[in-house]
Formats: structure tokens, sequence, C-alpha cells
């Protein structure tokens, strides 16, 4: 069993669309996935509720947010999306069930500096050395100034930056049908895609 725990204490970083498409690429891989929703607003179980049959199959991973308990060792890999303002306790008991931690962060100064603390204690924390943590650039034009001050950023921080993502109505229009980028034909998502390649190979794991 692996656990890919998606957190940013801050709301509203992107954590339900990339915790779906990531569990979405790993169903494409072939691997057995549950997808856990520790969030209030529940988006990550809505969007498992709306997907199709015929999709790659992703179970639900029943969760309480107010006692997360480890997923069982047959559960194969898990992903969980995590509420804003995670801390104390509850973050310390997150981070040490996690093989993997990903962090989403949108390319806005108030989004960077409300989460520079939250990165800055996850790179010292005890478990930082057994962890595999990494950040998600949201919503990433690489054309604008912001994009060059989130690059910046990122390199003032011991952690590594694993890909950026675009603004894109894609994510939108697919979550609506429980989708995810590997779920249709790529040559409707090459460009997004191209940019999930990254992404892909670091969280890449063993059947």
């Amino acid at each position: 069993m692996s656990l890919i725990v998606v957190i940013n204490p801050k709301g509203g970083a992107g954590k339900s669309t990339l915790s779906t498409n990531i569990a979405g690429f790993l169903a494409s891989q072939g691997h057995a996935v549950r997808l856990g929703d520790a969030d209030p607003q529940q988006s990550s179980s809505l969007w498992l509720s709306l997907r199709p049959a015929s999709a790659h199959p992703i179970a639900a991973w029943p969760v309480d947010p107010e006692a997360l308990a480890k997923p069982p060792k047959s559960a194969g890999h898990v992903v969980l999306d995590t509420p804003a303002g995670l801390s104390g306790r509850a973050l310390k008991d997150v981070l040490k069930m996690a093989d993997k931690v990903v962090v989403p962060l949108q390319a806005s100064i108030f989004d960077m500096y409300a989460t520079r603390g939250f990165l800055d204690a996850l790179a010292k924390s005890r478990h930082a050395e057994r962890l595999d943590v990494g950040i998600v650039g949201m919503r990433v034009d690489e054309r604008t100034l912001a994009a060059d001050q989130f690059t910046s950023f990122v390199q003032s921080l011991d952690l590594p930056l694993v890909g950026t993502l675009r603004d894109t109505q894609n994510y939108v229009h697919l979550a609506v049908s429980g989708l995810s980028l590997f779920d249709v034909a790529p040559s409707r998502m090459e460009r997004d895609l191209a940019q999930w390649a990254s992404i892909c190979k670091w969280l890449s794991l063993p059947a």
C-alpha cells in the first residue's frame, strides 16, 4: 500500500483537481486505486460519484476527517484529498502515514506567502527525510511576471517543483463527468498531458 497525500492549508489551492487527476493517472496505469476525501466540501467524493462505469476503476476510501486512520495494506495505491487548515496533531498524523506528499501552489503572491510557513515547516519536519515531497504549480501562465516570481519563490524553498499546470477549462469540463485527463483520447488533451509528464514520472509507483 502506498499513500499519496495532496495538501495545502490554504483553501482554493487546487487540491481536489490535483487529487482526482492523480487518481485518474494511477488508475490508467492499471493500479488498484482508492480516493479518500477528508475535505468538508467533498469535491473529490462528488467527482467519484459522477465517474462512469466505463472509466478506469477508482474505489472510494471512506475517511473520518476528525480521526484519519491509515488505509489497509490491501488498499493498493491511495490518494487523499485533505482539508484546508490542516495543522497540529492532524497534520502530523497525516505526514506519518504518507509515502508521497503533493503540495499544489498557485502562482499568486497571496497564495505563496500564505503557504510559506507551512512549506518551511514541511521541509524541516522530522518526517521529511522519509517523505517524498513535491510542489505542483497551479494555474501558471509561463508568459507572465507572476510565473517568474513563482519560480523564484520555489527556488527559495528546500522542496522540489515537480511540474506546473496551466489555467484551463479542460479540468472543469472533465470534472463534470467524473473524468481525468487520463480518461479521454490523448489527442484531445495533448498540451495538458505534456505538462503532466514530469509529474507522472515523479508519481510513478510499482504495481
